[in-house]
């Protein structure tokens, strides 16, 4: 599975946290009151998200139950996307994309362009795993213009590598190729050099028959996730290494890959990559003529595979794209309505000028013609 990079409280995925840093946030969080709480609990999140998102959702919780309790628009914002996230990984693509077109609504009354563009990455991730792609592309590239307009390297990084992932799937390699080398290249620039387009790199020479350069780049970027304390992206990389040696027939070599995937599936609750790690579970088993673990696993896989992509689930978010469309068909009303209030009240004015400028000339007029009047009077005098 490819590296998206997911969006927590208006900050594109970077490497995770420090323990001084998270331990900062924690003990700040003990004083903090009003917004700045709901700010700090959203931070929290984040500084877990990629080692423990057991914990971190429960601080995305607290943090929506306090900003709206104090009407915080903007921390009510940012707690839904987070939530987003975390859904995300768990597989549950529809709650999901609900919370990010909450969060979405909420930063379009704002208009705030860092909160659109956050929130618009994060919903082009659940269109790429449904396979969408035309929907996928258009809110990436919005995303991208966005933070481009913000002149924001971190979340350019970002998209850049999301849009990388796109053109992969659509099987544009050379094109995916140059988003990933940017995304890498930009993010040495900041000083913090992203290990996720060297992983997503690598997955470039898996899909070209390529294994051995493909191990070496998963090998370069699950030692800098593990130096980064970056859990989440172990699992993934991790599992990547292992569809390598599936589809190399070496089942001997994927199968530990697979358990520690598998493991670290469930710890951190990232259920989204449960089909894929037991499928090839099952297809490892039966080529090592273990057909009863093999069985086993394909009923599993079964289950985990219509939990995160069944129809019920399509089914829910194509009623929330219905929704989101009309809200957009709303929102395109009410801006064409403003438009004819306003061009109502320039008519309304022009015509005012014309009807003053008038009255001033036959005030003139008349002026003149009393002036005059006058003067032809005097001198018949």
């Amino acid at each position: 599975m490819k590296n998206y990079l997911m969006v927590g409280w208006l900050m594109m995925a970077l490497p995770a946290f420090s323990t001084d840093k998270i331990d900062s946030l924690t003990q700040a969080l003990a004083s903090a009151r009003g917004d700045l709480k709901v700010k700090t609990l959203n931070e929290l999140f984040r500084a877990h998200q990629e080692i423990d998102p057991v914990v971190a959702i429960g601080f995305a919780r607290e943090a929506l139950a306090l900003a709206t309790e104090i009407e915080d628009t903007k921390g009510m914002a940012a707690a839904y996307n987070n939530l987003g996230v975390s859904y995300r990984m768990q597989g549950a693509l529809d709650k999901s994309l609900e919370y990010y077109l909450r969060s979405l609504k909420l930063y379009d009354q704002l208009q705030n362009k860092e909160g659109i563009g956050t929130t618009k990455n994060n919903i082009a991730t659940i269109y790429s795993l449904k396979k969408d792609y035309g929907q996928a592309m258009k809110y990436f590239e919005e995303s991208h213009q966005l933070f481009t307009e913000l002149d924001d390297k971190r979340k350019i990084v970002g998209s850049l590598n999301n849009l990388g992932n796109l053109n992969s799937d659509l099987q544009l390699y050379e094109q995916a190729y140059k988003y990933y080398t940017q995304a890498y290249q930009l993010s040495e620039q900041t000083g913090e050099p992203l290990l996720d387009p060297i992983s997503n790199i690598g997955n470039l020479f898996f899909k070209q028959g390529n294994n051995q350069r493909a191990i070496e780049f998963y090998e370069k970027a699950v030692a800098m996730a593990e130096k980064e304390n970056n859990r989440l992206s172990v699992l993934t990389i991790t599992n990547n290494m292992a569809e390598v040696f599936t589809k190399a027939g070496q089942p001997a070599r994927a199968l530990p890959y697979l358990e520690k995937a598998l493991a670290l599936s469930n710890e951190l609750q990232a259920f989204i990559y449960e089909p894929n790690i037991l499928r090839n579970t099952a297809i490892n088993y039966a080529r090592m003529g273990k057909y009863k673990e093999a069985f086993d696993a394909m009923l599993k896989y079964d289950a985990a595979r219509d939990r995160v992509y069944g129809e019920e689930s399509s089914r829910k978010i194509a009623q929330m794209e219905m929704a989101m469309r009309l809200t957009e068909k709303e929102k395109e009303m009410e801006e064409l309505k403003m438009d004819d209030q306003i061009k109502t009240l320039q008519l309304r004015q022009t015509r005012l000028v014309i009807f003053l400028t008038i009255m001033g000339i036959v005030v003139v007029l008349g002026g003149f013609n009393l002036f005059y009047g006058k003067r032809k009077s005097i001198r018949a005098k």
